[in-house]
């Protein structure tokens, strides 16, 4: 049995008629007549009732004529499939991204990717690390863009760019008259943070080790469990306590509001980098993204090269 086969008995199922059936597959009435004969003895059934003036589907033959239309669906695909790895910049990228990186990014690197790469869209998922790293695992993301560091098997990582921390205040916040912060003095403030499972919530504490002391007192963190950087950036504002940042987070401050303050030596940071399997088949596409991500207007951060 092949997919030829199964062609002439859609053919011939849908015609009713063996001549008008070899006519629409270009081949002659014998060839097909000899083919559907010999799947109905491969399969051990009469798949057509046969007499002078019409042709008819058995109850069998009606059951496996729409499998095989199934099964030439599921062949087309696949050929799909491959004409598509010709042009790996025709097919959809499936990105996923950390939430305190998604919407810095995504907004300028999207308009970026389109124009260089017009024909693959972004279908964009925003997750923990963990949880990326799993879809990643199991093929169901192509790449993922996180924090370092990073470790994983059969993974490749490409450093993108290295982003300082600053700590976002109200207008009115006795530190608005400096310059700069040190890491240490968050102790001393109600600081707001997202929840446990981002990991930008543990470098910013691991920026600052009193926050973690047994003896600094609890009154004085005030945790978000769940959220965003821009729900706590509405808290800021509203005058609940003072936030860190990544500076990509602070470029569209509400500056009547909020200000954004840089950290004294040794400064807060960290390294995002885009993720992907080794055995990603599409490397072109992979390269037009962090073309794009080169390319897209983040002014506060310094850009990296190699991996």
């Amino acid at each position: 049995m092949t997919l030829t086969d199964l062609r002439y008995l859609v053919a011939l199922a849908r015609e009713r008629h063996f001549g008008r059936a070899a006519e629409s597959c270009f081949v002659s009435q014998p060839t097909l007549s000899v083919a559907i004969r010999k799947l109905e003895e491969d399969l051990g059934v009469t798949l057509f009732e046969r007499n002078k003036h019409d042709i008819t589907l058995t109850p069998t033959g009606n059951e496996i004529v729409a499998q095989a239309k199934r099964v030439l669906d599921a062949a087309q695909i696949l050929k799909d499939m491959a004409r598509l790895s010709h042009d790996p910049l025709s097919a959809p990228l499936r990105l996923g991204a950390i939430f305190t990186v998604a919407p810095y990014v995504l907004p300028t690197l999207i308009p970026v990717l389109h124009t260089l790469a017009p024909h693959m869209p972004l279908l964009l998922e925003e997750n923990f690390t963990h949880k990326l790293t799993e879809r990643l695992r199991q093929g169901e993301l192509d790449a993922m863009l996180i924090a370092l560091p990073f470790t994983e098997p059969g993974m490749a990582v490409q450093a993108l760019y290295h982003e300082d921390f600053r700590a976002v205040i109200r207008r009115d916040h006795p530190w608005a008259a400096r310059e700069t912060i040190h890491a240490s003095e968050l102790a001393n403030e109600p600081l707001l943070l997202l929840g446990t499972g981002h990991c930008f919530r543990d470098q910013v504490l691991a920026s600052c080790p009193a926050l973690q002391h047994p003896a600094h007192p609890s009154s004085m963190q005030r945790t978000l469990e769940s959220g965003s950087l821009e729900t706590i950036r509405h808290m800021v504002a509203s005058g609940t306590g003072i936030t860190v940042m990544p500076c990509t987070a602070t470029v569209h401050l509400p500056g009547d509001q909020l200000l954004a303050r840089p950290f004294q030596q040794p400064v807060p940071s960290r390294t995002v980098a885009l993720v992907w399997r080794n055995s990603f088949p599409r490397p072109q596409a992979i390269a037009a993204l962090i073309q794009a991500i080169h390319q897209t207007a983040l002014p506060c951060v310094n850009w990296m090269t190699g991996t």
